[in-house]
């Protein structure tokens, strides 16, 4: 028998160790943290799961964690209808399609603390676009004292800097569907509805699954966007999950505390994508078969 040769496991070496010290190390750490209480870093104390038992009693992170839900499944409701109704108005060939593809990305390549910077100066009132445009139509807009209005900006504001990640991805589906299948829908007589329920929404159910996981993944840890626009005020109208986890750790510096909610706070966001991932496939399998009889 020859032997195996494992020298090509030295290949992967880097990525072991990079994978060690950027992720595996960090969360070691944390779970170190949230079982101790930290009062110097000469003295620690082991606690147990007394912080655990402590952050799910916090009345303000069950607060935050409702905030983040509403946030993250009104962001899904939004930017993907949009995203899609983007990609199919978006032209599929000559020197249009390149230029369109570049103005849709171009929100994509601000930073976010810019894109926060952005709509703060866009939304007041003595100086913003959008602020005075809205005191001129009547609509009593601020911003920074209405709490309704903080929550509806830092939607907005999301659904603009995102919704071109979700076109972009709906793009490269519909380019990837061959002729055959539009010249077979047109032979039959298929309307524009019936080719987007039977041809193109099948065949981006790939990308669409991608842009769902990505869009719920960053919308539910959101922090530079709302604390650059309005600081998580007003009140705690837009201090998210993220928010609420830097004003633990770094602000009242509760690293034992902080470390268990980030444990939660993980474990939440893995639960609830492998919640609409199963889903999202499930819906996909009862398509496919229906489609079948």
């Amino acid at each position: 028998m020859k032997p195996v040769n494992q020298k090509a496991w030295f290949l992967i070496l880097p990525v072991m160790l990079c994978v060690a010290f950027s992720a595996v190390l960090p969360l070691m750490t944390v779970v170190n943290y949230s079982v101790q209480d930290i009062i110097s870093p000469e003295r620690r104390v082991f606690v147990g799961t007394e912080w655990f038992a402590a952050v799910m009693r916090d009345t303000d992170l069950h607060e935050a964690l409702w905030r983040q839900l509403v946030f993250s499944f009104s962001v899904l409701i939004v930017e993907i209808p949009l995203g899609i109704m983007l990609a199919l108005s978006m032209p599929a060939k000559t020197w249009r399609a390149s230029a369109v593809l570049v103005i849709v990305a171009l929100s994509l390549l601000i930073p976010w603390n810019v894109v926060g910077t952005i709509w703060q100066i866009f939304g007041r009132s003595d100086i913003g676009l959008l602020g005075v445009m809205l005191l001129r139509l009547g609509v009593d807009y601020n911003y920074t004292g209405n709490s309704i209005d903080a929550w509806l900006t830092v939607l907005v504001m999301d659904v603009w800097h995102w919704t071109p990640l979700v076109a972009l991805l709906c793009y490269a589906g519909l380019r990837s569907i061959p002729d055959a299948y539009y010249q077979a829908a047109q032979i039959d007589g298929a309307s524009k509805f019936a080719v987007f329920r039977y041809i193109q929404l099948p065949k981006m159910r790939g990308v669409l699954m991608i842009a769902v996981l990505l869009r719920f993944m960053d919308s539910f840890m959101i922090y530079t966007e709302p604390f650059v626009l309005t600081g998580g005020g007003p009140g705690n109208a837009t201090t998210f999950l993220s928010q609420y986890l830097t004003q633990k750790a770094v602000g009242q510096f509760d690293l034992g505390p902080a470390a268990a909610f980030s444990l939660i706070y993980f474990l939440i966001i893995l639960l609830l994508c492998f919640i609409l991932y199963n889903w999202m496939q499930r819906v996909g399998t009862s398509d496919k078969d229906a489609m079948h009889e």
